[in-house]
């Protein structure tokens, strides 16, 4: 047992030098704003797919999609693909060549040029803190291994919400300063190559784990009915209950074709269009139709990794059906597994050294792809959307670098407490789901977000700076109604009345979290139309 977790341990070892190694290597002290935050728009094409990969497999998705699979027996939670394909292809077409031909670096001074300085603070005001939340929160998701590894080891005596907060605390700051250290030395350049190493062992460490599990489950003969047995397709749709029943029912589903093809392609429309985080990639390649084949491909390759995890979750189901494990972790109050934990259990109990190594860096690879991008995008955006304008901007780009560093070790330190924040409240709550906690983060304000952006690339004379204000207010707070976040909060302070509701009609659907960004843009979009611009531009 100590040489199979010194094995673990080095293989983890290995992986963190390799690519602090590779991030600071490539790093080459960028002098120059644009080389830090673009890397001179000098980036290969497959790179740059490698890094949209990387940023958009989280360690939520390599926990979450499992998690998915396992609860719900089934593939539906792919058909979500077709929207990231549908926008995908919308983005390379509209968005990308109208923030090339204007030569941004903060897509947010888009905005500015469109409508005005007030629309470019508020759209990255609200990108600051959607993706702050966003990504603090998953960045807590690979700190359970730590609190499972702790209650695999005292199986007598589980880890209390005291002890699960200060473990996660301790991986939290760890890998959080680790990603740091090359993000702020190297920009996005150290991100981008650090990404491709990711993205390897990612697919690597999944691939292992498909075939272990087949194999562990009687060979592919075994398993094969359930895997492609396995519904993939679902509309939603009930005979017998009325038109207006099935659209409020369809709405209040997560996983159906009609989320796939409108609330989907809304959500990727606004994550790969508006967010400055994932944009931010895209503009390092060398022109527009490299940033739109790169944005392409990466749809396709999610394909079948998303098949893949969702595969993972389904093995699993009837790996533990056959094989009950009564340290499986469960749910106090229900008694049900925890579908979020069953991967990683399986990963710490029955994988073997070595290969479980190469697994858990896959878990650190996600976490560190998808963080180092997000602390140099939140760096950019803030530095060039506030700071400069606050304290003035240095007439040197080295000190403009020297700023914007500073503000990659601000945004680290943040999201260490975001991500603390979130340990709390998981380990409290140990029956949430991660994959619509961080996509409903999204939904609540990145429909405001998109339909600015959308009067800004597809009007050449409407929409502006007073306009898109109430526009984006609106936005939010129909979001927040229809989703019934009004009554989450209002129980928080009413715990002790059961199923405390402030206000909530009978016929209004409760969406669930693929439809908010769709009904936030449209009804952002259908104001903001309502007003003139100051000047008429070809966006």
């Amino acid at each position: 047992m100590n040489s199979g977790i010194l094995l673990d341990a080095l293989v983890i070892v290995a992986y963190f030098a390799i690519v602090l190694f590779i991030g600071l290597r490539m790093s080459r002290g960028e002098k120059s704003v644009e080389g830090f935050a673009l890397g001179n728009r000098q980036i290969a094409w497959w790179a740059v797919l490698a890094s949209i990969l990387a940023a958009e497999i989280s360690a939520g998705t390599f926990f979450g999609a499992p998690g998915e699979g396992f609860a719900l027996r089934n593939y539906t939670y792919i058909q979500l693909i077709i929207g990231y394909l549908l926008a995908r292809i919308l983005v390379s077409a509209v968005f990308i060549p109208a923030y090339y031909r204007y030569n941004v670096v903060s897509i947010y001074e888009f905005l500015e040029m469109r409508f005005g300085p007030q629309t470019r603070r508020r759209a990255s005001a609200v990108f600051l803190v959607t993706r702050l939340l966003a990504s603090g929160t998953r960045l807590w998701v690979p700190t359970v291994l730590l609190v499972m590894i702790w209650n695999l080891a005292h199986p007598e005596v589980h880890a209390t919400p005291m002890h699960e907060f200060w473990l996660c605390g301790g991986a939290l700051v760890f890998i959080t300063l680790a990603t740091a250290l090359y993000t702020t030395i190297g920009g996005i350049r150290a991100v981008i190559w650090t990404d491709v190493i990711q993205i390897v062992v990612l697919v690597s460490a999944l691939g292992f784990s498909l075939g272990y599990l087949i194999v562990h489950n009687g060979g592919w003969g075994a398993v094969s009915s359930t895997l492609l047995d396995a519904k993939v397709f679902d509309t939603g749709i009930k005979d017998g209950i009325g038109f207006w029943a099935n659209v409020k029912g369809v709405l209040e589903q997560e996983y159906t074709l009609w989320a796939a093809f409108l609330g989907s392609t809304f959500v990727t429309l606004a994550t790969h269009g508006t967010d400055q985080d994932m944009v931010q990639r895209m503009l390092t390649a060398k022109n527009k139709r490299q940033s739109a084949a790169a944005t392409i491909l990466s749809g396709l390759a999610d394909v079948p990794i998303q098949f893949a995890v969702l595969a993972i979750g389904i093995l699993l189901a009837v790996y533990y059906g056959a094989n009950p494990d009564p340290l499986l972790p469960r749910n106090p109050d229900t008694g049900a597994v925890i579908a979020n934990k069953a991967y990683p259990h399986f990963i710490l109990t029955v994988m073997p050294a070595g290969l479980r190594g190469l697994v858990l860096a896959g878990v650190l690879a996600t976490t560190m792809g998808s963080l180092s991008t997000a602390i140099n995008s939140l760096a950019t955006s803030y530095v060039r959307d506030f700071h400069f304008r606050w304290f003035g901007e240095p007439t040197e780009d080295k000190g403009r670098v020297r700023v914007l560093r500073l503000g990659t070790v601000i945004f680290a330190l943040l999201f260490i407490v975001v991500g603390l924040g979130t340990a709390w409240v998981t380990a409290l709550n140990p029956q949430l789901r991660i994959i619509p906690i961080i996509l409903g983060i999204f939904g609540y304000t990145y429909g405001s977000l998109l339909g600015v952006f959308l009067v800004g690339l597809f009007t050449r004379g409407r929409g502006n700076d007073v306009g898109n204000g109430i526009a984006m207010l609106a936005g939010f707070l129909i979001v927040v109604i229809l989703s019934g976040l009004h009554n989450d909060v209002w129980r928080l302070f009413h715990p002790g009345v059961k199923n405390a509701v402030l206000w909530q009609a009978d016929w209004l659907p409760v969406i669930e979290f693929p439809w908010r960004v769709f009904f936030g843009a449209v009804t952002s979009f259908a104001i903001a139309v309502c007003f003139r611009s100051p000047r008429r531009m070809d966006a």
